[in-house]
């Protein structure tokens, strides 16, 4: 085997810089435009910068349930009301308990702040009540056709996502009233045990219900069939106040929207409770192309489900559909065709994406432990905040110019690279940043500004152990180029562990903080693994490039390289014998050693 050629430079990324370089070159480009397609120029700013909405939501004690306002369930309703927004894709909102019994909620600004206040204030329990009657809230409103609801794999009826108004007989006087009293003379057949109920009351729950004397149903359903023909739910007044009160067992009147119209319903006894919502969320089904809502329930609600869906599968409309009531109102009313058993049940037909998400949001964090209203709701100015990021940019700006001017005086031609890989840096964290906002809904506050401006003093860290690493090698005698490629593994091994230790320090309090401090967290490990690309793919290929220019390589005294100025020991060299003899000594000539 031939022995390999000694003095020849290794092939790889050390030997073309040129393609690091295209890499990095190419990533800006594309984040460049696409911050400019998607209209994405500038980051989505935090509330404490842009202002937005802040909502004040106060706990409310229940009949029965003295004890239900405490620190446990004040935390369960805050990451339940913290994901159910974030679920909006609602970033850098805050959720946090204020005193016993209120609970702060600030949306920023440039979010759906409509959609997010909807959301957050139905903090009520989420029912699924079977329909018993309906009619328009306002009689000129359009009909619509109604979801289904039906397991994986089963037919499905088409229809819309929202609650629907099927024609049917059952609308008269006459046929609501014989429904009613159908349904109030057996209440045990749907309604399910409160979740308050005591075990005791359970066991007794057990045992057949007694029936309501005939006079007694026949008061409560016209009593029933009075309200619902007297409720008008294009009045909010009386939409607010619909079902309100109402014990789970019990029927009642609620108002939903259908479409753009609103609808009216009579509904029975509470068959499922929101808390035997396991799971549930939008999709799109495969086979079908089409946005539907899958719901997975607990093993008691699977159980539940498939009782109240068996029974209204035997039914005709609208007495085969169930309503799923978040806050008193009607959110959705699909049709049931057969009992879903196994637990899982999915609703289509006539859902849009935003729909769909919607509904799934509100069956996977509808379900809380205490009731809520809002208290106040106010808007949130930036004036403050913006006064407080202009001090810090000043001061960020301040830092980073004494850093500019200690690079150059101490490093002189090479601070040039150092400035240019910073801004690099600066170019991809502002693109990504922007993209960020739309992409997952990141917000830039305060905090996270404080993120960026520690990143630079990281990210100069860098640049100077790769700097020091290359002097230690002109100090020991090498020559520039060889110096560049000796001293790179070692500074990037170092450059390796305290970037990784940074990045582990942001993950960990990503990951144990809330609110501001996580886009703090984010921001530094964010910047921290943008210096690890631009000091692979731009300050080491671009310093390879420059010590191939005679100002660096022949150690001008600007170029901060100066052999002499380092403190360099002599060349290399090594002594050749010459001649031979017998003599007890040799004659001896030094001969220069030149770096591969």
């Amino acid at each position: 085997m031939a022995a390999p050629k000694k003095g020849r430079r290794p092939t790889g990324a050390q030997g073309r810089p040129g393609r690091a370089l295209a890499i990095i070159l190419i990533a800006m480009v594309a984040l460049t435009a696409g911050m400019f397609l998607t209209k994405q120029t500038t980051p989505r700013l935090g509330i404490d910068l842009a202002g937005g909405t802040s909502i004040t939501l106060k706990a409310k004690s229940e009949p029965g349930k003295p004890d239900a306002i405490n620190e446990t369930n004040m935390n369960t309703a805050v990451g339940i009301i913290e994901r159910r927004v974030n679920g909006l894709g609602v970033s850098e909102a805050e959720v946090q308990t204020q005193g016993r019994d209120h609970i702060i909620v600030n949306i920023p600004k440039g979010t759906n702040e409509k959609q997010a206040r909807e959301q957050v204030g139905t903090t009520a329990q989420l029912y699924f009540r079977p329909v018993l009657a309906f009619a328009d809230g306002a009689p000129a409103a359009p009909q619509a056709p109604s979801p289904s609801a039906s397991t994986s794999g089963a037919p499905k009826a088409e229809g819309s996502g929202k609650p629907s108004a099927p024609a049917s007989p059952s609308s008269s006087a006459t046929s609501q009233g014989r429904v009613l009293s159908e349904a109030l003379k057996a209440p045990a057949a749907t309604a399910s045990p409160s979740p308050s109920a005591s075990e005791s009351k359970k066991a007794d729950d057990k045992a057949p219900a007694p029936s309501p004397t005939p006079s007694g149903v026949e008061a409560a359903a016209a009593e029933l069939q009075a309200k619902f023909a007297a409720l008008d739910c294009t009045n909010e007044a009386q939409r607010a106040a619909a079902g309100k009160g109402v014990k789970p067992e019990d029927a009642t009147v609620a108002c939903g929207k259908r479409g753009d119209a609103w609808g009216k319903w009579i509904l029975g006894p509470v068959g499922v409770s929101g808390t035997d919502v396991k799971d549930a969320k939008g999709q799109i089904n495969p086979q079908t192309g089409q946005w539907i809502v899958t719901m997975q329930f607990t093993d008691k609600g699977a159980d539940k489900f498939a009782k109240i869906t068996g029974e209204l599968a035997t039914k005709q409309m609208p007495q085969n559909q169930f309503a799923i009531v978040l806050d008193g109102e009607v959110v959705s009313d699909p049709s049931v065709s057969q009992a879903l058993t196994g637990g899982n049940a999915e609703i289509s037909g006539g859902f849009t994406q935003q729909s769909a998400m919607d509904l799934g949001n509100m069956l996977s964090y509808g379900a809380l432990p205490l009731t809520f209203q809002e208290d106040s709701v106010t808007t949130v100015t930036a004036a403050l905040g913006g006064e407080q990021l202009k001090a810090g940019l000043i001061a960020g700006a301040i830092g980073l110019l004494l850093v500019v001017i200690y690079l150059l005086v101490y490093y002189r031609g090479l601070a040039f690279i150092a400035i240019v890989s910073l801004l690099v840096s600066a170019i991809l964290t502002y693109t990504i940043m922007a993209l960020l906002g739309k992409g997952i809904g990141f917000a830039l506050n305060l905090p996270a500004v404080c993120g960026a401006i520690v990143a630079i003093g990281i990210t100069a860290d860098s640049f100077i152990v790769y700097f020091e690493r290359i002097r230690d090698e002109i100090r020991e005698g090498r020559t520039l180029r060889p110096a560049v490629e000796r001293a790179w593994p070692r500074a990037r091994r170092t450059i390796l562990v305290s970037d990784f230790v940074s990045f582990l320090a942001a993950a960990v309090l990503f990951i144990v903080t809330v609110g501001k401090v996580q886009g703090f967290a984010f921001t530094l490990g964010l910047t921290t693994v943008l210096d690890v690309v631009v000091v692979f793919l731009f300050t080491k290929p671009i310093m390879t490039l420059m010590a191939r220019t005679k100002f660096f390589s022949s150690g001008h005294p600007w170029s901060g390289l100066d052999p002499k100025r380092l403190g360099a020991k002599p060349p290399l060299r090594r002594s050749r014998r010459t001649g031979s003899g017998t003599g007890s000594g040799s004659v001896t000539a030094p001969v220069d050693v030149k770096e591969a």
